[in-house]
C-alpha cells in the first residue's frame, strides 16, 4: 500500500469505476484530517457527465467536510452557501469493500437525515483521500477530499 506523488484529482475523475475500486483497494488509510476539506463528488465514473455533474453538486450541495480538531467527527459544507451540517462521526475502522483498514465516517448516531449513510476514505495521494459513499451497505458513489497546504493532517 503506497500513497501516489503524482495522483490527481483530474486523473480520477477520468477513471472508471474499476479503476477506482483498484485504487482504493491499494491505499492505506492514513491520519484522519483536520479542519476543512474540498470534496469532489464522482457519480458516474468513467462517462462524459462525470466532470460535469462533480461540478454541479460543487456547487449546490456539497463542498467537503470540516474535520473536528480532534479527528472524532465533522460536519459537512453543504449547499451554495457553504452551510456547515449534517454532523458524523470519525474513526478508523474496517472497510465495507475489502474488509481492511479505512477512516470510516459514520452518520448513523448523528443524523436523521443520512443515518443509513457511512462514508470510509483512504490517503491516495498527498494530501488528497478518496472515498465511498455507502447507503445501505450499497456503495452509491465516490468522492475525493483535498486537504488544504496549510491544513495539518496529523
Amino acid at each position: 500500500m503506497t500513497v501516489r506523488r503524482d495522483l490527481t484529482e483530474t486523473d480520477l475523475l477520468g477513471a472508471g469505476n474499476t479503476q477506482l475500486e483498484a485504487l482504493f483497494r491499494a491505499s492505506p488509510p492514513g491520519d484522519i484530517p483536520r479542519g476543512p476539506t474540498r470534496g469532489t463528488a464522482i457519480i458516474t465514473p468513467g462517462t462524459r457527465a462525470t466532470i460535469v455533474l462533480a461540478r454541479l453538486v460543487h456547487l449546490f450541495a456539497w463542498q467537503g467536510k470540516v474535520f473536528d480538531r480532534d479527528g472524532r467527527a465533522l460536519t459537512n459544507r453543504v449547499g451554495p452557501f457553504d452551510l456547515r451540517a449534517v454532523r458524523a462521526t470519525v474513526g478508523p475502522g474496517l472497510s465495507w469493500l475489502d474488509g481492511r483498514e479505512c477512516i470510516v465516517i459514520d452518520y448513523s448516531r448523528t443524523s436523521f437525515v443520512a443515518r443509513a449513510v457511512r462514508d470510509e476514505i483512504r490517503l491516495v495521494a498527498p494530501d488528497l483521500y478518496f472515498g465511498a459513499v455507502w447507503l445501505r451497505r450499497r456503495r452509491v458513489a465516490w468522492f475525493l477530499l483535498r486537504v488544504p497546504p496549510s491544513t495539518p493532517t496529523a
